[in-house]
């Protein structure tokens, strides 16, 4: 007897999800050799007479069916510890590069103070519980030297779930980056321990999606080689996920949108992921006792820098030395101010001061602010700064100036501009004001412009396609006519041919685009896509997407038919036609709308037989997926304008002849392509963030630009494929300065 694996092993990707194993049976052929399969495997088996028995047959085939399949799973085991390497390798490559953009070394870190989360007052219910057996007092983090405190405290959580609490500015973010940097250094290829990742929580609406899928859905966006399909049939991202190969580090649950908090402590309760959160102590303890729910998490509070940690880091990064009693010269500058912070720490102006360095973010604004020639000692300016918080604001306001007055040494090399520091404090006012609005964190390239109110931007598209479709149909298929019937013709009938068309259409559009707001017809279609086309080994998902994406090419046909159809009516009413020929006309629109709407929708449900998953080994920024979205959109574009096009222009052509089916179909084709690129990411882009925002003065025209350079000039933080102002507290300083200057300045 002889067993070997077959010659005709099934292929790995037709294991169907929905068929667990796959099939299973045995062939036999001439009583004494055949084909045994199970799964995915199949194994060869010769039986000679008399040679063994059929039971030690049977069990040797059995031996081999498992060694194979147990092959097979060792194998899909190594490939998703090489994909959790990978994304160990890319995570620690940007929070590398988030500690140099918010120079954390520069000239080495601040000291980040912890205590455990103290208890409660007699008689009220604590925020927090489950600390560790025996955990009484732990020595300050420093987080120059090594995390092994915080670390150790975190192994001996018995719910794997460790809150970090602090106030605005008190370096929760820093010890974030730092903790997850630490566990990233010390992680080897072979280590099958979870990579830490951080999350911006402030995006997640836990009403709406469950806490793994908001964790996948991030993966898969910021790290693209882990959307595509593992052999479960699931995502690479959901497998590290379900495999425990991610430590998610949610940063923010403070903020949440006040509405969701309770929500999501209770998803987070629930959770048997392991966590590392942090958060405000107000907030929390606001969710705690409107949900009655006790997070089962080992606390740690963040505690204030102490004046000696201040000063010694300012005296360091400003390259100063403080007086001696035999120095008779006058201090100035910075020698002056950490001269009065230590000998006269009780003054009015040096409690002020001293009371506004306790945070590690007021510190590091000090220091950039005053690192060039402007004199600090102003900062201990009684009549200009009389409380903590005008001091506080003082630094705010001051650190968008400096950071565009600097020169960048590494500017991105496409963009060598210099950006006026006002109009930038404006642009970023506003950016603060839409966020806010927003109720997140994250500035999405997609959703630039969408703190509009719906109305608003229904008019913005339907007047802005109205315009290029009326004239794109008016000198087209007009100055055809023109050509046809002479300029006479084209003066009269084109003018008010180009009104019509632009009315018309720009209205069939502007009503579909608020309809794609609030209904997504056929899918999320104002989200970025995650795919990009390839002619070979596209993803095959045809089945999937062909009937919502034909029911959302009907529904804006129908739109598009009606708004068509009743303008067409209303033009012949004028004109004093009868009652059955207006019926026939908007008969005439409806069935053209249907029929377009149809056309596109096939359109794009053959295209999805092309989508593939980007297979992009490293991180993805913002600019890689717009890149990435306006090439996948151009192509589909071009495929609807040519099969709009040329099936108008042969129908038209077939009853008036080549010309006007030319001019039609050329006409048609792209009025089409103009409407239905609003209808998706890249598309209203294009229409609100780099035509209507820069023409309202809102934003640069440049804005890609100015928000990469912003990245480069440490104003914005980079989260993923969406950037984020550096620091809660500077986003709602600048968005309450824009508010309240739009205020006074209506105009």
């Amino acid at each position: 007897m002889s067993v070997g694996p077959g010659p005709q092993e099934l292929d790995p990707a037709e294991h169907k999800p929905g068929q667990p194993g796959g099939d299973r049976s045995i062939k036999v052929d001439g009583g004494n050799s055949g084909i045994a399969s199970t799964g995915d495997n199949a194994i060869n088996v010769l039986i000679s007479a008399g040679e063994i028995s059929a039971e030690d047959t049977l069990a040797e085939m059995v031996d081999r069916l498992v060694q194979a399949v147990r092959a097979r799973r060792s194998s899909v085991e190594d490939t998703l510890a090489d994909k959790a390497h990978l994304l160990a390798q890319n995570v620690s490559d940007r929070l590398q590069r988030e500690e140099e953009q918010q120079r954390l070394r520069d000239p080495h870190p601040l000291p980040v103070h912890w205590q455990l989360a103290p208890p409660k007052a007699p008689g009220r219910r604590d925020s927090i519980r489950n600390a560790p057996a025996g955990a009484t007092a732990v020595p300050p983090l420093d987080l120059a030297g090594q995390l092994d405190e915080i670390a150790a405290v975190y192994e001996r959580t018995e719910s794997g779930w460790l809150m970090v609490l602090g106030g605005a500015g008190s370096g929760k973010s820093i010890l974030t980056l730092r903790f997850a940097l630490a566990r990233l250094k010390t992680r080897t290829q072979s280590d099958r321990t979870p990579v830490p990742v951080i999350f911006s929580l402030g995006s997640w609406n836990p009403t709406t999606t469950p806490l793994r899928d908001w964790l996948i859905s991030h993966l898969e966006r910021d790290q693209p080689f882990l959307a595509g399909a593992s052999p479960n049939g699931s995502t690479w991202a959901a497998a590290l996920v379900g495999a425990g190969y991610v430590l998610p580090i949610l940063d923010g649950f403070d903020e949440i949108a006040n509405g969701l908090r309770g929500p999501a402590l209770k998803a987070l309760n629930a959770a048997t992921l392991p966590l590392l959160v942090t958060s405000r102590h107000a907030e929390l303890e606001a969710a705690v006792r409107a949900t009655k729910v006790v997070p089962c998490a080992v606390g740690i509070e963040l505690t204030d820098l102490t004046l000696d940690d201040s000063v010694n880091y300012l005296l360091r990064a400003t390259n100063t030395t403080l007086t001696n009693g035999t120095d008779t010269t006058t201090p100035t500058g910075w020698q002056h101010v950490l001269n009065e912070l230590r000998c006269h720490p009780h003054t009015q102006a040096g409690a002020n001061l001293a009371a506004v360095l306790t945070t590690p973010l007021m510190v590091t604004l000090a220091r950039t602010i005053y690192e060039s020639d402007r004199n600090p000692s102003e900062l201990l300016d009684i009549k200009q700064f009389s409380t903590r918080e005008a001091l506080e604001d003082h630094l705010l306001d001051n650190f968008i100036p400096t950071a565009y007055s600097r020169f960048l040494s590494n500017p991105p090399a496409a963009e060598q501009r210099r950006w006026d520091p006002e109009l930038a404090q404006h642009w970023l006012g506003y950016l603060a004001a839409h966020l806010r609005q927003l109720k997140t964190h994250d500035i999405e390239w997609w959703r630039l412009g969408t703190s509009m109110n719906l109305s608003s931007r229904m008019l913005v598209v339907g007047v802005t396609v109205g315009i290029l479709s009326g004239l794109t149909v008016g000198l087209v298929y007009g100055s055809t006519l023109g050509l046809v019937y002479g300029p006479a013709w084209w003066l009269s009938e084109g003018v008010v041919d180009i009104l019509l068309n632009g009315l018309g259409i720009g209205l069939a559009f502007g009503l579909m685009h608020g309809f794609a707001t609030k209904l997504k017809a056929g899918g999320p279609v104002f989200e970025p896509s995650r795919m990009h086309i390839q002619i070979r080994g596209g993803s095959k998902r045809v089945k999937e997407s062909f009937l919502p994406r034909i029911r959302g090419g009907l529904a804006g046909g129908l739109v598009f038919g009606v708004v068509f159809g009743l303008g067409l009516a209303a033009y012949w009413v004028l004109l004093g036609y009868p009652a059955l020929n207006i019926a026939l006309v908007f008969g005439t629109g409806l069935v053209i709308g249907i029929g377009l709407g149809l056309a596109v929708g096939i359109t794009f449900a053959l295209m999805a037989g092309l989508e593939a998953v980007i297979e992009r080994e490293s991180s993805v920024g913002p600019s890689a997926l717009l890149t990435t979205n306006r090439t996948t959109v151009l192509t589909q574009l071009l495929a609807v304008g040519l099969v709009i096009g040329l099936g108008y222009g042969i129908t038209i052509g077939l009853v008036s002849g080549f010309v006007l089916g030319l001019a039609t179909g050329l006409a048609a084709g792209l009025a089409v392509v103009l409407g239905v690129g609003t209808l998706t990411a890249w598309g209203r882009w294009v229409l609100l963030a780099r035509i209507w925002l820069p023409l309202t003065g809102r934003l640069p025209w440049a804005v890609n630009a100015f928000l990469d350079d912003a990245y480069q000039r440490g104003v914005l933080r980079q989260a993923g494929a969406v950037y984020q102002l550096r620091h809660a507290r500077l986003r709602d300083r600048l968005g309450d300065v824009y508010e309240e200057h739009r205020n006074q300045h209506p105009a």
